[in-house]
């Protein structure tokens, strides 16, 4: 019986020391290939905040009576489920955009800057994460939508569908203004005893 054992032992002994006479560097794991962008995408802890409602970009200029700009934000708003929170447009979780309140502003500038860096309250902060670009589209489709001349194009339940180039008029809007039956104007400072 010991016999049989030192002769299994003798046959396995070769299997057993075979990978031992590997180099070691084979047996060291192959190095990933270095990122193809260095750093860290960052995003605000607090979004919106840190920047004044009232805008000013160049970058606008080329969206305003833009239709192509309109129909290819419309595509990416359904593409990047934007409807997910605001329901093509009629409001859901998110506010309509297709009433003439806008909160942080309605020029193109002020809604691009809203959809980099999100706003409090559930707006996420696309920007690093969609190309300038399409947030620009984006902003153009959204302002769209509360267009008289794309509300009057509705013709079936599903509203926005037919949306209408942004006006260089559209650009004339002031800037934010607190919603119509809030209490405070969001501009005066008051102090509390100390």
């Amino acid at each position: 019986m010991c016999s049989r054992w030192l002769i299994s032992a003798i046959a396995i002994l070769p299997l057993l020391t075979a990978g031992c006479d590997q180099k070691a560097s084979s047996r060291q794991p192959t190095p990933l290939p270095p990122p193809a962008a260095a750093g860290v995408v960052d995003s605000a802890l607090v979004p919106g905040i840190a920047h004044a409602s009232v805008t000013t970009d160049p970058k606008a200029d080329a969206y305003y009576d833009n239709a192509d700009a309109v129909v290819t934000g419309k595509r990416l708003f359904t593409q990047y489920n934007c409807s997910g929170c605001h329901s093509n447009g009629g409001g859901g979780m998110g506010p309509s955009l297709m009433d003439d309140e806008w909160i942080y502003g309605g020029r193109l500038e002020q809604i691009h800057q809203t959809l980099v860096e999100g706003r409090p309250n559930g707006m996420p902060a696309w920007g690093s994460k969609v190309p300038d670009q399409q947030l620009w589209q984006i902003a153009a489709y959204v302002r769209s939508m509360s267009l008289p001349a794309t509300l009057a194009a509705q013709n079936g339940p599903t509203p926005s569908q037919t949306p209408a180039p942004v006006p260089r008029s559209a650009a004339s809007d002031p800037g934010w203004h607190p919603p119509p039956g809030t209490s405070n104007d969001y501009t005066s400072v008051t102090q509390g005893p100390h």
